[in-house]
């Protein structure tokens, strides 16, 4: 990595592999497909070790399924909180399975999208986030339709539906038991259906997680309602696999030691600070400091380390998981330089696959 100018992003392939082994794992022993949420992780370098192990993407909007079509390949579910008039046809032309959020919107392309699987998302009016903002079941919820009444009226017209309802959910006696719920409540919808998407935000490669039993209960579900099961895995898919790593800039003592460092958390990790969460940083070793962003914004920390040795000027550090909701959400706040993208090989080689020079900022504006 000495060669390669911080900020940047680095994937590990192996790490990669090893999530996806468990994700064909389960699609194999279970019979559910397994779909990439490209809202959570789009970086098609490493389609190619991708694409073997799942059944295809899944997109919240035209460029999105665009991107799952032209670079993944295999199968493509389109669904948008609200399609435009402009966008309808070339998504159609996309897509295997379109979704729509709202009977209103399945009615407006009723016509224009008949020649394709549609699906509807349905809301379950419950969820596993901890947190208002991300939270689809909040009070008067926007995504998804749960009146028994306006889902029947859309059964002539669909052949599945969309439940996106789990968040980081680690517990599988949970996701067992809001699953039953949505069989009890909704089961003469379940039982006139092809397929049912049980969305993302099932942490079912982190370490300990009980595949088996996850399996066993997917093919259950399958088996007693007759439908294909997918999954949606988007952290899922990446987690553990990436690293941002950063060079210490300046240190200073407000009281605390403080390295500032060649990135920013409103720019590079933004879920961090959207959700008042810290990043994963060293914390073996006796000396402390905060580690903090370049960007004049006050709240730019990535949060307290630890390591072995006093920082220097020049050290580098890695912060831990740095795939998921990263790369897509990285901006140009204060003209902060972009991560590169780079990929540490099966080898161990490291190759930068992708840059963002000042040409790219000036593009992106106006």
């Amino acid at each position: 990595m000495a060669g390669i100018q911080t900020p940047f992003y680095l994937i590990d392939k192996p790490a990669l592999r090893r999530n996806m082994e468990r994700v064909a794992w389960l699609r194999e022993a279970s019979g559910a497909r397994a779909l990439l949420a490209l809202k959570c992780f789009a970086t098609w370098s490493v389609f190619d070790v991708m694409r073997d192990h799942m059944d295809g993407t899944t997109s919240s909007s035209l460029f999105e399924l665009r991107l799952g079509h032209e670079e993944f390949g295999k199968e493509t579910h389109a669904y948008s909180v609200a399609w435009a008039d402009h966008e309808i046809d070339e998504a159609v032309s996309y897509a295997d399975k379109i979704i729509f959020n709202s009977l209103s919107q399945l009615d407006r392309y009723d016509n224009k999208t008949a020649g394709i699987a549609r699906g509807l998302r349905l809301n379950p009016r419950f969820s596993t986030s901890g947190f208002d903002l991300a939270d689809p079941a909040r009070p008067f919820s926007r995504l998804g339709e749960w009146d028994m009444a306006r889902l029947d009226a859309a059964m002539d017209r669909i052949s599945g539906v969309m439940i996106h309802y789990n968040c980081e959910n680690r517990d599988f006696d949970l996701f067992d038991s809001q699953l039953t719920r949505i069989e009890t409540e909704f089961g003469a919808i379940l039982k006139r259906l092809d397929w049912v998407s049980l969305g993302g935000g099932i942490h079912f490669t982190g370490d300990g997680y009980p595949l088996d039993r996850l399996a066993d209960r997917l093919k259950a579900f399958q088996d007693r309602w007759g439908v294909q099961a997918y999954l949606e895995p988007g952290e899922a898919s990446i987690t553990g696999t990436a690293t941002l790593e950063v060079s210490v800039l300046d240190i200073i003592d407000n009281g605390k030691q403080v390295a500032i460092v060649d990135s920013s958390i409103e720019a590079h990790m933004l879920d961090l600070l959207i959700y008042r969460e810290t990043a994963k940083l060293p914390q073996a070793g006796d000396h402390a400091y905060q580690i903090a962003g370049k960007t004049c914004l006050a709240g730019d920390i990535f949060g307290d380390a630890r390591f072995p040795q006093p920082l220097a000027i020049g050290d580098r550090i890695s912060i831990a998981d740095a795939a998921g909701y990263t790369m897509v959400k990285k901006n140009w706040f204060n003209g902060v330089a972009m991560p590169a993208i780079a990929i540490r090989e099966d080898d161990g080689t490291i190759r930068t696959v992708r840059s963002f020079p000042y040409e790219e900022y000036k593009s992106s504006l106006s």
